[in-house]
């Protein structure tokens, strides 16, 4: 399969995103964003980051209720698959990934935001919220995996093949183990696992896990989405993990959701909590 097809998937599924949905195309540091934007213009802005691999078009399942009271712009995460065109010098360090966010933000004259991600996109906005709790009105994590708590050795292992050498047949499989099999969206799913085989040959900049002393007088309303049949973790554990550093913060575990069936499943539950 061609980059093209890649390219069509993605596509496929912005087309179940609401009508009035278009492309932003942000000028920032590092090159080109792709955000995809729906909702009223004038209703509170709020900005989804997208597990990797899984880019923007990934709440397709979730834009349609946030968007009746939310102005909404998905990011496609620089440095990720998707249609953000890196130019020039590439982002090398947490702090150029999280200056990348603040410019993204600049262009789009977002003073502050609601700021939800899910996997890596959570360990980007938790990171951004750390260090920039001026511009995060809320902070919606969904499943952070290495935020609060390590991965399991187990999830690890079955990901090692894709970390090593992603194909489409290896991330097909990889996202049927984790998700018991769950029918998952067919279009989304060639979005993944085509994309895998154009993964980016640059290093994932990963924000490493904040000490518990980040944590103190963080201000930002924090709500932490845990998958009850996730294998990045458990999700107790995450759960006891949370109020020790963050006693303030809502947690809530949705007992049958897995780690990749999110934010797709279950949907209506994600956008009751966003919503909330």
């Amino acid at each position: 399969m061609t980059l093209d097809g890649f390219f069509a998937a993605y596509d496929r599924v912005l087309r179940k995103w609401p009508a009035d949905t278009h492309a932003i195309e942000v000028n920032a540091a590092h090159g080109t964003t792709r955000v995809n934007a729906c909702g009223p213009v004038d209703g509170p802005p709020m900005v989804l980051l997208p597990g990797a691999g899984a880019t923007s078009t990934v709440w397709f399942a979730n834009v349609g209720a946030l968007s009746k009271h939310y102005r909404v712009y998905a990011v496609d995460l620089m440095g990720d698959v998707g249609r953000s065109e890196p130019k020039g010098r590439s982002i090398d360090s947490v702090d150029e990934l999280l200056n990348w966010v603040s410019a993204v933000l600049d262009e789009l004259e977002l003073p502050a935001v609601a700021l939800c991600g899910h996997s890596y996109g959570a360990m980007i906005a938790l990171a951004y919220a750390l260090r920039s709790q001026g511009r995060v009105d809320a902070l919606t994590l969904l499943d952070p995996n290495s935020c609060f708590g390590s991965m399991s050795p187990r999830y690890l292992l079955h990901a090692l093949p894709i970390l090593l050498s992603p194909n489409e047949k290896r991330q097909r499989s990889f996202v049927r183990w984790e998700t018991d099999d769950a029918q998952l969206d067919s279009d989304w799913l060639d979005v993944l696992a085509l994309g895998a085989a154009y993964a980016p040959t640059t290093k994932t900049i990963v924000p490493k896990r904040p000490k518990p002393a980040a944590f103190e007088n963080f201000g930002v309303p924090t709500t932490v989405v845990l998958a009850g049949k996730g294998k990045v973790h458990t999700a107790a554990r995450i759960e006891a993990a949370v109020h020790d550093v963050l006693p303030s913060a809502r947690t809530v575990v949705l007992e049958d959701a897995t780690h990749h069936g999110l934010p797709m499943h279950p949907a209506a539950e994600v956008n009751e909590i966003l919503l909330s």
